[in-house]
């Protein structure tokens, strides 16, 4: 006596790669249904970035950065690399674009998970693209 039905397993290699149960054996595939393999990423870096731009975002920056001082546990470092910025866009000099390298590259870390994490890490990119 048979008490349940059991529904085959689809064939491996068909269907939407989508499972409620069971094993998934069906190959990974896009939107349209087709077989996605041997795929790499790449990305343009044109940039479009103006000393103006990156002055404007500074501006909100340092903004956001008064604004919750209190509770930045780096709020002295991130016045200190706003203020660095603002005076190597102001006096290019030779050092400029590795100070300002080195700014891109740490800043980010100093604003994770802060409130000024958006301003921060979008000086940065602005700061790396005025570079490139």
């Amino acid at each position: 006596m048979t008490i349940g039905r059991r529904h085959p397993e689809p064939a491996p290699g068909s269907g939407s790669g989508v499972s409620i149960g069971g094993n998934n054996t069906a190959p990974i595939q896009n939107v349209t249904g087709d077989h996605i393999s041997h795929i790499r990423q790449s990305a343009s870096t044109q940039s479009t970035t103006d000393i103006e731009t990156v002055r404007s975002l500074l501006a909100s920056f340092r903004s956001d950065v008064e604004r919750h001082a209190a509770t930045l546990p780096h709020a002295e470092a991130l016045r200190a690399m706003a203020d660095t910025v603002d005076s190597s866009l102001a006096t290019p000099s030779v050092q400029q674009p590795t100070v300002l390298r080195q700014i891109a590259q740490t800043l980010p870390a100093l604003v994770v998970g802060t409130v000024v994490q958006q301003g921060g890490e979008a000086l940065a990119q602005a700061v790396g693209a005025l570079l490139s």
